[in-house]
């Protein structure tokens, strides 16, 4: 039987790993509200372009989800825990989309609106990052990119 000796990864830069947490802990909890109010939109919108919004916005919430996962994994990967508890997201993000069943042309504006709070604070990550740790900020380049794209996509709905 051959023994394997395993050795742990070098612990990260206290210093690196505290400012990743910093900046990216704000996108983790903001995509995760924007995939729970994404939900939200999805199962309420009403109107004539129904089933194309429905459906984008399915896209949008699985894409918030994948870019909340990803950032939370590199906070995790230097050596910080993350704290995305419903109370927690709660209480450090705020949402435009309504409770109930709302027209898409208001629905998709009030989407957006909590995409650019998103878009904002990834672009902070993007721009503190960059002095700390540049793997860090490329996972934030990737999840505004994403962000961009989903926006575009909502508001091409809007645009005359």
């Amino acid at each position: 039987m051959t023994k394997t000796n395993t050795t742990p990864a070098t612990a990260a830069d206290p210093t690196v790993a505290a400012a990743s947490a910093q900046f990216l802990t704000p996108v983790v909890l903001g995509l995760q509200a924007l995939a729970v109010n994404g939900k939200q939109a999805h199962w309420n919108v009403r109107g004539a372009n129904f089933i194309a919004i429905h459906e984008l916005l399915d896209t949008l919430v699985a894409n918030a989800q994948a870019g909340a996962d990803q950032a939370a994994e590199r906070i995790v990967a230097l050596g910080l825990p993350v704290d995305a508890r419903v109370s927690t997201i709660a209480g450090k993000t705020s949402t435009e989309v309504p409770a109930g069943f709302t027209q898409w042309e208001a629905l998709i504006r009030n989407v957006i609106s909590d995409m650019d709070a998103v878009i904002a604070d990834t672009q902070a990550a993007i721009d503190g990052l960059d002095e700390f740790d540049l793997t860090s900020q490329d996972v934030a380049i990737g999840i505004k990119e994403t962000l961009e794209k989903d926006r575009w996509f909502l508001f091409a709905h809007l645009a005359e």
